[in-house]
């Protein structure tokens, strides 16, 4: 029987990086690479129905060994990393019984992970803990969510006297690009809830995220040579910049925490003549998200009226909502992650996501999917790690969640 971290630790050798700007499905072919090897592992367990299609979602079945009545569950990660940071050439490396010190990833560039920048580490002194090597992300974001699945389903096959019901599970593809759920079908899914692994350190417990959208703005400029450009150039840049400026400056990312929303600029390429800006636009409240976008179309066309129409486009594309008001009418589903954490000596920290998963998506779609943690911090970067146990106990808390859901 393989070990969660021995899943962990394989998977996150398999670049899977997603694509923002690509319009295939998956967005990258890469990530089939992985998939393909899950579903050869799937069968190999024998879990049965398992299915990977043309879009790269991988589904499979744990029948149930009851004749009881039990509703159907669903287990749900991902299969993609962030294309925040390269996942080519992971190279785990494994901190043996931590000492609470600073932890060298990359001694050649200088890269270290200190407790001063990242203090929840002391809460792991003695621990054994799965870091970078500081050139590249770790990819436990959601690549532990799939080893926790597949560990906990090896686990109640080698164990039938664990009753259970039906388990169904879906490994998806772009999750990180928010198209995770595009391709997604619920239907063929067939359950009545769903729980995402995709979640933080331990004891997180989300049925709440933000709601998103994505904002555009192009800036139309005009290109003079700098010689004779007095009155005549409109450098795009700077119009760009001043875009930017006009937005709340204390609410940006860094500046907010807990239920605070904020206007984040991800990517900008400019030239005199042309300048493109993307941003990620976010709130729990939905009221106060709409006056966001309200906001972000308001200041491009305040630019038009400054610089001429048709300098500035700014445009804003809804991608997922707040999943609270699906979740609610079905709280129980929450209450019993909660009670097998409680069971298991762990406090559940239920806490609004500061982003989103799958199941906020999936939510609207008839599938309520609160999300797990599987222990991992500092996702997206150079200092991602999860602490082994973490991760165990993850897999602990699959496995009770399903055993309790039979006694109901």
């Amino acid at each position: 029987m393989a070990t969660v971290k021995e899943r962990l630790l394989k998977y996150v050798k398999i670049n899977t990086k997603s694509d923002l700007e690509s319009d295939t499905s998956p967005s990258t072919l890469e990530q089939f690479t992985l998939a393909r090897l899950l579903v050869e592992e799937m069968k190999a367990l024998g879990l049965e129905e398992v299915d990977l299609d043309e879009n790269c979602y991988v589904m499979a079945t744990l029948p149930a060994n009851t004749s009881k009545k039990i509703p159907t569950m669903g287990l749900i990660a991902h299969l993609d990393t962030s294309p925040d940071m390269s996942g080519e050439g992971v190279n785990p490396q494994i901190i043996q019984n931590y000492d609470g010190g600073d932890i060298v990833l990359n001694k050649a560039n200088g890269i270290v992970m200190s407790p001063d920048m990242f203090p929840e580490l002391a809460k792991y002194k003695g621990q054994e803990l799965i870091t970078t090597d500081g050139t590249t992300l770790l990819g436990a974001d959601d690549k532990a969510g799939i080893a926790v699945i597949l560990t906990a389903m090896e686990y109640l096959l080698k164990h039938p006297e664990i009753e259970h019901g039906k388990i169904r599970i879906a490994i998806t593809p772009d999750e990180e690009v928010g198209k995770g759920a595009d391709h997604f079908d619920v239907q063929k899914f067939d359950a009545e809830f769903a729980y995402t692994v995709d979640g933080g350190e331990i004891g997180e417990l989300e049925y709440e995220t933000f709601s998103a959208a994505w904002g555009y703005v192009t800036v139309n400029g005009r290109n003079v040579h700098p010689g004779s450009a007095k009155n005549k150039m409109l450098n795009s840049i700077l119009v760009g910049m001043e875009f930017n400026a006009m937005l709340p400056v204390n609410e940006r990312p860094e500046f907010t925490e807990g239920r605070e929303g904020f206007f984040h600029i991800m990517e900008m390429k400019a030239t005199v003549e042309l300048t493109k800006l993307l941003y990620i636009i976010r709130d729990h409240n939905k009221a106060i998200f709409e006056q966001r976008k309200a906001l972000f179309v308001e200041t491009g066309a305040f630019l038009n009226k400054k610089y001429g129409a048709g300098v500035v486009e700014a445009t804003t594309k809804d991608t997922y909502y707040n999943m609270r008001e699906k979740i609610e009418p079905v709280y129980w589903i929450v209450e019993l992650a909660s009670d097998a954490m409680k069971s298991m000596g762990i406090e559940p920290i239920i806490v609004p996501v500061r982003g989103g998963t799958d199941g906020s998506r999936l939510s609207y779609m008839g599938l309520p999917c609160p999300n797990l943690f599987t222990g991992g911090m500092n996702y997206h970067g150079k200092y991602e790690c999860i602490p082994t146990r973490s991760l165990e106990l993850s897999t602990e808390m699959v496995v009770k969640i399903i055993s309790m859901l039979a006694k109901r």
